[in-house]
Order: structure tokens, then C-alpha cells, then sequence
């Protein structure tokens, strides 16, 4: 199973130097992929405000500092940019790495962004479906001319050519984001809160994907399953919620290979506390290196 690790959002301020530090700490330590979380602005009563660094160009830092892991975001909020302003970045992004990134995408979730930085919060997925669309054709090499009710382009194409076919990777448990995605993706990913972060639940997630598939007219082995994993290391910090409980890090070892009984091919770590002392002892327990 490939084992990657989520770098911190806004569990706390994180300036460049950590963000690097743990990056590379993870590909020193064995792990297989670095994932961004794509927000802007968090509020809420207890915690107050907070926001963390633009995950596209903290990718593209990653990936001039880093050699081997795989890059992504974890996921894209296809809204935040302009279609084809996305499909550039991304393949940007990807020529920078030489050729590391997978390029998560959904639909964004969190309102108070959406209302913050005057991004439209109306017809989500209808949103998505258009600038997927446009994304993925550019990104495959086509010349696209697309007039749709939100997005537009004319004869777009991606210059200079990205130099492969960039994998998708589809953040959603909703039915119509499933129908419009999974035709077209190589990868879906669940957040470790939809399927309570147990391998059980993740083996009832993935059969209704198996199933949405098959709706989709689409070979369900052809798509790849990857788990979001919320660990706590050493008892956990509270920098992150525990919405479900948590898998202690002792006991990650096994839960992972619980998951991949359960069809998972890739785990992303999100860890608390995740900091440089987290990254390596969790690598220690799974004998990265």
C-alpha cells in the first residue's frame, strides 16, 4: 500500500521553513506522496479565524525541494480558480516536480470562503461539471471550445503541452459528483470522517463506489481507492478535531493493512500533532525506510 502524509493546514501557523522541513523529512522517511488542503478562510466560534498558505504555489515549493514523492491537493476546489487558469497551474505544477503530481479535485464545501473571497456558493456541482469538463480535456492535450452556463472558453490549449496525461483524483462521496468524475479519474479519495475511519466503514464506502462504477459505465477495478487516515501520535495534540476517534499510531500498522483488505491501494496520513517529530516517528512504527 502507498502511504502518503497531508501537511499541516490550519492546526496552527506554519511558516515555509516547517512546511519544507516536513516535507522533506517525509521523503527521507519512506513515504510515497505529499497532499495540500485547497482553503482560504476557516471561522467558527471556538477556534476562531484561520487560513493557511495557497496550497498551488506551496505544490510548486514542494515540488522544486523535493525529488521522488508525488504531490497533490488534497483536494482542489475546482471554483477557487478558472478552469483553464487550474489545468495551467497543474501542469505547471507537474513540469516542475518532473512529472509528480496527481491532481485531486472537487466541487468545495466550506461556505464561509466561498462568501470571503466572493467565489459563487449556488449550483456547486452543476459548477464542477463545467470546469471539469474544460479541465480535463485541456490537460489530455485537446484544443477545447467549450459555452457552457458558467464556464467559457474558445480554442484553449495548454502551452507549452504538459509533457504527460496528469491523474485525477476525485474527492466526493456524492452521487451526481461520482456520475460527472468517475468515468474520467484514475483515483477516488475519502475523507477519513465519510467512512468513520475504520476499515469496516471503508469497506461499506468503497462497495458504493464499486457500484457507482458500474453506474458509470466504468470497470470498478480500473479505479484506484484511496483513505484518508486520522492518527494520533503519542496520545494526539488537539490540533485537529477528533469528529471520529482517532487510530493511535502503535496500531496503524495493522488498521493499514485492514484498509487494504478493505480495498484501499493508498493511505494519506493526517496526523496529530503533524509536525517533523510526528512524520519520522510514524515512519518508524511502518519501517519506511
Amino acid at each position: 500500500m502507498r502511504v502518503g502524509i497531508q501537511l499541516p493546514e490550519v492546526e496552527r501557523v506554519v511558516r515555509w521553513r516547517e512546511v519544507a522541513a516536513i516535507g522533506r523529512a517525509v521523503e527521507h522517511s519512506g513515504f510515497d506522496s505529499i497532499w495540500l488542503g485547497d482553503h482560504m478562510l476557516y471561522r467558527d466560534e471556538r477556534r476562531g479565524e484561520r487560513g493557511p498558505w495557497d496550497a498551488w504555489t506551496q505544490l510548486a515549493a514542494l515540488a522544486a525541494v523535493t525529488t521522488r514523492v508525488r504531490l497533490g491537493p488534497l483536494v482542489a476546489a475546482a471554483p477557487f480558480h478558472a478552469p483553464g487558469i487550474l489545468a495551467r497551474m497543474a501542469a505547471s505544477v507537474d513540469e516542475v516536480s518532473g512529472g509528480r503530481l496527481v491532481l485531486g479535485i472537487g466541487a468545495g464545501w466550506n461556505e464561509t470562503e466561498f462568501r470571503g473571497f466572493g467565489v459563487p456558493f449556488d449550483r456547486v456541482v452543476s459548477r464542477f461539471e463545467e470546469s471539469f469538463t474544460i479541465v480535463r480535456r485541456l490537460l489530455a492535450g485537446e484544443h477545447v471550445t467549450f459555452a457552457g452556463r458558467f464556464y467559457s472558453v474558445e480554442d484553449a490549449v495548454l502551452l507549452p503541452p504538459p509533457a504527460r496525461a496528469i491523474p485525477l483524483m476525485i474527492g466526493s462521496d456524492g452521487a451526481r459528483m461520482l456520475s460527472i468524475a468517475l468515468p474520467h479519474v484514475r483515483a477516488w479519495n475519502a475523507w477519513y470522517a465519510w467512512y468513520g475511519n475504520t476499515a469496516a466503514g471503508f469497506a461499506a464506502k468503497n462497495a458504493e463506489i464499486d457500484a457507482a462504477c458500474r453506474a458509470a459505465d466504468r470497470d470498478p477495478a480500473a479505479v484506484e481507492r484511496s483513505a484518508c487516515v486520522l492518527v494520533a501520535v503519542d496520545g494526539g495534540a488537539g490540533e485537529r478535531p477528533h469528529d471520529v476517534p482517532a487510530v493511535r499510531a502503535p496500531e496503524l500498522a495493522s488498521h493499514l493493512a485492514a484498509l487494504g483488505e478493505a480495498g484501499a491501494s493508498e493511505a494519506i496520513l493526517v496526523l496529530d500533532p503533524i509536525t517533523e517529530t510526528s512524520v519520522r516517528e510514524v515512519a518508524h512504527r511502518l519501517n519506511r525506510r
